[in-house]
């Protein structure tokens, strides 16, 4: 299964076709619903110093080299498999990667965008941009959905960019993607049935269940292929029984950061 894997990795792949296309899922079709709830980005946020969430705005002329500095090195490159269906890609070989400061991405966003907003030792967090420089996340501290201006969400971090492609999903339009994340505001604590800011926002955009937690099946094997592209010749593949698992894994890796995951494959293959 790896090398099957292995040799569809360069290929292109149509985009999935989703559920229902009004984004609202029908109760009758929850199976075995549990919530779980991931802590990662929430004891970051408590060890943060209140002067690091105030957003600092880039010293002018600086934009462009703090831009290029994050989208090379030191930044993990992925694809991910459902079976031998591609639904996740992230590579710079064929995708821009460039984090770019808050006003100077927000002209060129629209209403139904995705963003990420990376931050170094920390899972990137994402959210949605509804338009008027505001955007709908699930706020990491607080686990509460919210609509705040990007600037604020971006406080501390190292930028934004729009991510619209990475997921592979058809998308649901831009109106019904802004009305799952504001028909979800003010949602808190046990409430919220997504385990972190990825799973949330990817959910408004593409209406799939198995971006919720608990919101598949869990059934014998691993669906799921995560492959690791750590250099031109060196794919590491890890194996998922969910979409949930998955997310997570890579959210854990992406705050790890690449040279401590190369260090720490490079243990793993010696022993």
């Amino acid at each position: 299964m790896g090398n099957q894997i292995d040799r569809i990795t360069h290929l292109s792949y149509s985009e999935l076709p989703t559920g229902d296309p009004s984004g609202i899922e029908k109760d009758e079709l929850r199976v075995g619903v549990a919530y779980f709830f991931s802590d990662e980005e929430d004891e970051v946020d408590a060890e943060r110093a209140p002067s690091e969430r105030q957003w600092k705005e880039p010293v002018a002329g600086q934009d462009e080299a703090a831009a290029t500095a994050v989208a090379g090195a030191g930044e993990l490159e992925y694809s991910a498999f459902c079976r031998q269906e591609c639904i996740f890609s992230k590579l710079g070989g064929s995708q821009d990667l460039t984090v770019y400061p808050v006003n100077s991405l927000l002209p060129s966003c629209r209403a139904g965008d995705l963003l990420e907003l990376p931050a170094g030792g920390q899972p990137p967090h994402w959210a949605v941009y509804v338009g008027g420089s505001q955007v709908v996340h699930l706020h990491p501290g607080r686990r509460e959905i919210r609509q705040e201006h990007l600037a604020e969400v971006g406080g501390g971090r190292l930028g934004a960019r729009v991510v619209n492609t990475w997921y592979r999903y058809r998308a649901l339009p831009p109106e019904l993607v802004v009305q799952n994340a504001r028909g979800h505001l003010g949602l808190a604590g046990r409430d919220i049935c997504w385990s972190d800011s990825e799973s949330f926002a990817a959910w408004c955009r593409f209406g799939k269940r198995e971006f919720k937690a608990g919101g598949e099946a869990q059934g014998g094997g691993g669906r799921y292929f995560l492959k690791l592209h750590l250099s031109d010749n060196w794919v590491h593949t890890l194996n998922f029984a969910s979409l949930e698992d998955l997310i997570r894994e890579k959210r854990r890796k992406d705050a790890s950061g690449k040279i401590r995951v190369l260090k720490e494959l490079s243990v793993l293959n010696h022993k």
